[in-house]
């Protein structure tokens, strides 16, 4: 049995990873997924959140979805999603603000939804909300490994 598993990360923008790791971390709607070689076959959805890829027993990558499927064979995990965003591209600032105007847009939708106005569409502000919180708490997650290693993990 091979020491790595080929995994495979596709949103609709693109391939945002493709490559060999040691072990997969997946937020599946039943759980938290860990994946080594030789897994058994499986096929599920994802929920909003982190996947984690050991690339070596010192570097990791993390990729934020906002959901998706996942694929799982022996040698091979493939991970579709909508949308999905490297940890190294997530910015404290622009999540924060994006957080904000998820909030405003759900409020504003509340509002028009009690006038019998229908301004905003309510599922798309919780969704925005939801993604933006999830970001948020990868980001945080990851403040806190770098200060707990008193180093950056270093992603490629």
């Amino acid at each position: 049995m091979a020491d790595t598993i080929y995994v495979d990360i596709v949103s609709a923008e693109g391939a945002i990873f493709a490559g060999s790791a040691r072990m997969v971390f997946v937020p599946a709607i039943m759980g938290e997924i860990g994946i080594l070689p030789g897994h058994s076959p499986l096929l599920t959805k994802l929920k909003p959140g982190e996947i984690r890829i050991k690339l070596s027993d010192e570097e990791e990558l993390i990729v934020y979805i906002l959901g998706g499927l996942l694929e799982i064979q022996p040698s091979i995990v493939t991970i579709l999603t909508d949308t999905a965003l490297r940890a190294d591209a997530i910015d404290d600032d622009a999540m924060a603000a994006a957080r904000k105007r998820a909030k405003e847009n759900k409020r504003k939708s509340e509002k028009s939804i009690r006038q019998g106005i229908p301004l905003f569409d309510y599922a798309k502000a919780r969704q925005e909300l939801a993604q933006a919180i999830a970001q948020l708490r990868t980001l945080e997650e990851l403040q806190k490994r770098s200060r707990k290693n008193k180093k950056s993990l270093p992603i490629k």
